[in-house]
């Protein structure tokens, strides 16, 4: 992966860090939790997955007639999750 791609990963990371922290709701939330006697710690975690796109592929992606539930990218982002889907019948569409 070149540092471009990196840099603009560590920018996406503190762009969700810095949403999070700015959040009125969340803040909300936290400010009930401790006045009900207790501390709070938030950790989420971020999974930042990349699949580099062929550009004659996305081109002919663009123009395909979609059929299905699903996309090969969801396959793909449910497989991430460790979900399966092949035995439930389903088929990837383009």
């Amino acid at each position: 992966m070149n540092q471009k791609v990196k840099n603009l990963i560590q920018k996406l990371g503190e762009a969700i860090h810095e949403t999070v922290s700015e959040s009125e709701d969340i803040a909300v939330v936290v400010k009930d939790i401790r006045e009900q006697g207790f501390d709070v710690l938030l950790m989420l975690e971020a999974t930042i997955g990349l699949n580099e796109v062929d550009s004659a592929t996305e081109e002919e992606d663009g123009d395909a007639e979609i059929e299905g539930p699903f996309t090969t990218g969801d396959l793909t982002f449910l497989k991430s999750l460790r979900i399966s889907v092949g035995d439930a019948g389903f088929e990837a569409r383009e």
